[in-house]
């Protein structure tokens, strides 16, 4: 595609380098279509449906581009009689760019935990109740953190350097731990048990350090950019959407302390896995006195700095309300730094010189995620009844689960986080040692939750027969209907089906908080018998039962040895889903489209989870909107598909008011009510969009039974048909006509701007603005 500056339209705003404002008289004639698309990206060209096209603004990450045709319409307005210029804003690479995006599979747990903080109920005058919610969301996502590091000492401190470095049969089966074996080396220097364990503690470093690393660099590319600035709006204080107040897309400060935070507390981790095991074998008697007391006091100094890690997470939340461009530059480099010192000193502490040390049984693994997984369920029922005094407050039927989507999700992404930690350690286990006979193994609280995924599976089996059964009811309920939107033609009972079907599997979409539900109350359930189970044999589920019922110790075994391998069939996967990432860019689109709904957000609970696109997205739309308006007085419908309707909503809301009555909003395939507005209620919920409504200057909204993720806004009212069309046939055609020869496709989710009614309202919302001046809020748009 071309990119040339000098195609670059005359009007920039400010800071462009443009010539400046057209001559009033030359202005009325303006008119300008906004695109934004929709997830999984797409390029200018097929949105512009033109071969050529440049770029006018913008970067390699996101730009904004036009007809080659068009670049300098400006200059010409009256050389356009068929309708408005239109103009594409591409952002698929802010989410599906190059091939480290594949290391993003790495933060699919944090990037799940982040949503819970999003997704709390809609509550008034309950303030504290309100950071109570987002203080117990940014502690889950901490315990995320310090579990992800932990499997990593597990995998290299406990399996690698503590059971197979320690055992000969082991050892000698892997050559590359020759090194470290005290027999194989006849007492080398790296053989003592403590230095082995501060070699190791390379591994979990280093993933910390990547975490680290991810973060900082995105922040850069995200959280770092400027939104346009502007003064805050009268009685915005309570303003029924946060996503309009001018600091909510820059949240520089807040990722920038909970990075400082997050890094030092994996570090910590690391280091009380080095620490407490040479601690621990200072503690037995007749022991050296000073290094007995040099562990107590590491161990004090530990404890501290968690302690002061918990306290700067649950010290400061979000600044929304205006632009806290405050850098906290002392706690973000002294935390991380201090925690530093704290891990060199206890590798220093554990490679002491200790004879007769050796490495026996397990690290004391058993007790610190027996820790995590109590406090994560803890933390998620206490966030289940804040969230539902919240929902208590301010009810709304339409809201996901009742207010209690925020505390299942938050289980879920907690679930995601033991299954990815309890994969690792047992496929490292099984390579390790395959005769499971040589070493003792990973703990014994990570085998049980491996046993509970086969029942976890049967329930999501019987779900999606439900699901089936459900789609199969729907259909046959909708083949009436389908036959009387198409009123005249010939009935085909084949067509009829397909049409039904695509309707009722549509709908299923609707169903999704059930799912959750059911899945996140029995993922708790079952996480907590493995919790207890764990925490009273000490055993293996099979060994636990051994000495029972025949069928309880065959099920208790089935359940064992499937657990195990179906966490190691979703580790290859996982890892071959990133590798193929990595190298191939159409797989990347496809993982990217999970980010396009997941990181739509920002970062409030956790640093390390991907990065929120629209803290670029949004400023870049509003800029793009206020500096256009403001140099050419022109009418400007800001066009957005699926998820692209997210973000011209949220850029509408981020406009002065002057300019949002100038600005016309049209939406199709939208989820901005059937998923946002019902998920995440407190930012999308009816209060929020009947607002939106109110400031713009209009809005239309299209969408089809058969669309899976679009759906009506449904405003009360009678701002309801003012913003709602009614629902487009879809196919446009059942059989065979004049205009459709060949039988027309059933699009569902795509190709809305083929239909004759997204023209039609484009026209109609053209035709209510006016240049210069907004006109009144009267009429049906």
């Amino acid at each position: 595609m071309e990119r040339a500056k000098d195609h670059r339209p005359a009007a920039s705003g400010p800071g462009g380098d443009g010539e400046g404002p057209a001559r009033p008289g030359e202005q009325a004639g303006h008119a300008l279509e906004l695109l934004v698309h929709g997830v999984g990206g797409t390029t200018p060209e097929r949105m512009l449906d033109d071969p050529r096209t440049v770029r006018v603004t913008g970067d390699d990450t996101a730009a904004v581009f036009r007809r080659a045709d068009d670049a300098d319409a400006e200059r010409r307005p009256g050389d356009r009689r068929d309708g408005p210029v239109p103009e594409a804003y591409v952002w698929c690479n802010l989410t599906s760019g190059n091939g480290t995006r594949a290391l993003w599979l790495l933060l699919l747990p944090f990037m799940v935990v982040n949503l819970a903080h999003w997704m709390r109920p809609t509550a008034r005058g309950r303030r504290r109740t309100v950071r109570l919610y987002g203080l117990l969301v940014r502690l889950a996502g901490l315990s995320l953190t310090v579990l992800l590091v932990a499997a990593a000492c597990e995998v290299a401190l406990d399996l690698a350097a503590w059971q197979c470095a320690g055992t000969a049969e082991c050892a000698q089966g892997h050559s590359w731990l020759g090194f470290l074996s005290p027999r194989l080396t006849d007492g080398g220097w790296w053989s003592m048990p403590g230095r082995r364990l501060a070699l190791a503690a390379v591994v979990p470093l280093a993933l910390t350090g990547l975490l680290w690393y991810l973060s900082l660099r995105t922040w850069n590319a995200y959280e770092a950019q400027q939104p346009l600035v502007r003064a805050p709006e009268t009685g915005e204080e309570g303003s029924r959407s946060a996503l309009g107040r001018p600091g909510f897309w820059y949240g520089r400060r807040l990722v920038a302390r909970l990075r400082a935070a997050h890094t030092a507390a994996g570090l910590l981790t690391v280091a009380a896995a080095v620490g407490s095991a040479a601690a621990r074998e200072d503690r037995r008697p007749g022991g050296p006195a000073l290094l007995h007391v040099l562990g107590v006091l590491l161990e004090a100094a530990l404890v501290t700095g968690a302690a002061v890690i918990v306290w700067v997470v649950c010290r400061r939340g979000r600044s929304e309300r205006r632009l806290d461009s405050a850098g906290d530059v002392r706690l973000v480099r002294l935390l991380p730094l201090s925690a530093l010192v704290l891990l060199t000193l206890s590798l220093l502490y554990a490679g002491w010189e200790r004879p007769g040390w050796e490495s026996a049984g397990r690290l004391p693994g058993d007790a610190t995620f027996g820790a995590l997984a109590l406090a994560q369920g803890l933390l998620v029922i206490v966030l289940a009844v804040v969230a539902r005094v919240l929902h208590r407050t301010d009810p709304d039927r339409r809201t996901a689960m009742r207010g209690l989507a925020g505390p299942a999700v938050a289980m879920l992404a907690c679930a995601l986080g033991g299954v990815m930690s309890g994969g690792v350690a047992q496929r490292v286990s099984d390579w390790l040692d395959g005769t499971g006979t040589s070493i003792p193994g990973p703990p014994v609280l990570l085998t049980w939750q491996a046993s509970v995924i086969p029942p976890l599976l049967v329930l999501l089996l019987t779900l999606c027969g439900w699901l089936a059964h459900r789609a199969w009811q729907l259909a046959r309920a909708e083949r009436a209907a389908v036959e009387s939107d198409y009123p005249g033609e010939a009935t085909d009972p084949h067509r009829t089906r397909r049409i039904a079907y695509a309707r009722a599997m549509a709908a299923l979409t609707d169903r999704g908080p059930r799912i959750v539900a059911v899945t996140s109350a029995a993922t708790l359930l079952l996480g907590a018998g493995a919790l207890f189970g764990a925490l009273a044999t000490e055993k293996t589920p099979g060994e636990a039962a051994r000495g029972s019922y025949a069928v309880v110790h065959g099920a208790a075994e089935t359940a064992q040895a499937l657990g195990s391998w179906l966490i190691g069939l979703g580790f290859i996967l996982f890892v071959t889903w990133g590798r193929r990432a990595y190298k191939d860019a159409s797989a990347r689109r496809t993982i990217g489209i999970l980010w396009d709904v997941g990181t739509f957000w920002p970062r409030a609970a956790h640093p390390f989870a991907p990065p929120c696109y629209a803290e670029r997205a949004v400023p870049d739309l509003t800029w793009r909107i206020a500096t256009w308006t403001a140099s050419t007085g022109g009418r400007l419908v800001l066009s957005g598909h699926s998820q692209g309707s997210v973000l011209a909503a949220a850029a509408a809301w981020q406009l002065d008011p002057a300019t949002r009555k100038r600005v016309a909003l049209l939406t199709y395939g939208s989820p901005l009510e059937r998923l946002y507005g019902r998920w995440f209620p407190a930012h999308f919920g009816p209060d929020a969009l009947g607002k939106l409504h109110e400031e713009v200057d209009c809005w239309r909204n299209l969408y089809r039974l058969t669309d899976p993720i679009g759906g009506p806004i449904g405003l009360p009212g009678d701002c309801g048909p003012a913003v709602d069309r009614a629902p487009l046939k879809d196919p446009l055609a059942y059989g065979r006509t004049p205009t459709h020869p060949l039988p027309a496709p059933i699009l569902g989710h795509s190709d809305y701007q083929s239909d004759p009614a997204y023209t039609e309202e484009r026209h109609r919302l053209l035709t209510r603005l006016h240049p210069e001046l907004p006109t009144p809020r009267t009429g049906a748009l």
